[in-house]
């Protein structure tokens, strides 16, 4: 068989400027701080379609009429190629990215086995791990109401079916993570919602994930991922605050832990920095996409990172709560339509890890050089007094506060929160 030309036109790796794999920064390797992934669907399933028109990409395996499997090796051998020149050290996957559906459920999952296979040799050869893998739970017509909110018990035991083969596949792979995206969990109108019972389902269905997850014995984190509309209306998985609410009614805040995407942070009138430090104080951060949004433009667009400001202050976040445990940086990003060389994947890749790299630099001289936790601390300093260890420690009640306050004559007065000084210390590091 004529094997065929080559899909990159760069054939060496590349040569970064700020990434630096065994680079030490606070104790530990720059890799081991980034673990960024390649995504499989925005990088080699998207066909670069918008919501306003066709796919521009003229990727080889979406030509019509050819074999399905056939494709499928084929957009493996490009994937591990994109993951050679980049030196990544993980991917992120779905099922349906790596494999075609199937006309049964049977069938599908045979054929992501299959994949599944293809894909072990090439991660062996290659040292490439998975971050994390994902069932599709969005895309076939039978999810148009949902997978676990479907008013159809028969489509929840559907996507159930298929999230048990694909965390499956992430076990055997060696996958670090398992992530479920709500996509279409939410509802259009409320006309036609029962909300409380969809909600009962979600919780139900994520602690059969969680069940199955600990019947094989996975290692790994199941994450979820906040997103507040689009597809849907309103969905359920609306953002940090929503879905912990939402884990401890169910039971699973120890369970499930939270991926966090920039984009989907800013729909929901967020910053990407509070959502990270929210997951964080609340003790289920998990994991990371790293993309940007357009903030003129009321959709997911997911362009990859550019802002080295708005990096410098994520990656300070995601460092001041500890960094990463299985999570790491996915580049959940897709190039334009109008950028339809192949080579543009590499260059948005590269010099997304580079920026990412640069802002981990500086994130980590503003830790050790501590001026800024140090004006934080300072700010709070009263709480780690008596009176403040004595609130919290609930040692202390109304009447004696109001007490404290008029036995001791006390008039606290306003102090400034100097906010313009921070903000200008962080500007002097970048």
């Amino acid at each position: 068989m004529k094997r065929p030309a080559p899909f990159f036109q760069q054939a060496q790796p590349v040569k970064y400027r700020w990434y630096k794999p065994d680079r030490k920064v606070l104790g530990k390797r720059m890799d081991e701080h980034m673990r960024f992934a390649v995504c499989y669907w925005h990088s080699f399933a998207s066909i670069g379609a918008d919501p306003f028109g066709v796919g521009t990409f003229e990727r080889p395996w979406h030509a019509p009429g050819g074999d399905p499997m056939q494709q499928a090796r084929h957009k493996a051998d490009v994937a591990f190629e994109l993951l050679r020149l980049l030196n990544a050290p993980y991917f992120t996957f779905h099922d349906l990215d790596i494999a075609p559906e199937g006309a049964t459920l049977r069938e599908t999952n045979l054929n992501v086995r299959r994949m599944g296979e293809v894909i072990e040799k090439k991660m062996r050869a290659s040292g490439v791990k998975v971050l994390w893998g994902m069932a599709n739970l969005t895309s076939n017509r039978r999810y148009f109401s949902g997978a676990a909110t479907n008013p159809d018990p028969d489509v929840f035991a559907y996507a159930a079916g298929q999230v048990k083969g694909a965390l499956e596949l992430t076990h055997d792979l060696g996958g670090e993570n398992f992530a479920l995206w709500g996509g279409r969990e939410g509802y259009e109108t409320l006309l036609n919602t029962d909300m409380g019972r969809e909600l009962d389902q979600l919780g139900r269905f994520l602690n059969l994930v969680v069940e199955h997850k600990h019947k094989l014995g996975f290692q790994g984190a199941i994450l979820v991922e906040p997103k507040p509309a689009e597809p849907t209306k309103h969905q359920y998985d609306y953002d940090v605050a929503t879905i912990y609410g939402f884990l401890q009614r169910y039971g699973l805040e120890r369970e499930v832990k939270i991926n966090v995407e920039q984009n989907h942070a800013l729909l929901a009138g967020h910053t990407f920095e509070h959502e990270i430090a929210l997951a964080q104080a609340l003790g289920v951060f998990g994991s990371i996409d790293m993309n940007r949004g357009d903030e003129l433009l009321g959709w997911d667009t997911v362009h990859f990172p550019t802002n080295l400001p708005h990096a410098v202050i994520a990656m300070y976040q995601i460092m001041k709560g500890g960094g990463f445990t299985t999570g790491g940086l996915n580049f959940d990003a897709k190039v334009r339509r109008q950028s339809i060389d192949p080579d543009d994947l590499v260059v948005a890749h590269a010099d997304a890890v580079d920026l990412c790299a640069r802002a981990l630099l500086i994130a980590a001289k503003m830790i050790e050089e501590g001026e800024l936790p140090k004006r934080v601390a300072d700010r709070y300093a009263g709480w780690d007094g008596a009176l403040g260890r004595g609130i919290l420690g609930g040692r202390q009640s109304l009447a004696k506060l109001a007490t404290h306050i008029e036995k001791n004559d006390l008039e606290p007065q306003p102090r400034s929160g100097h906010q313009e000084r921070y903000e200008a210390l962080v500007n002097r590091y970048i």
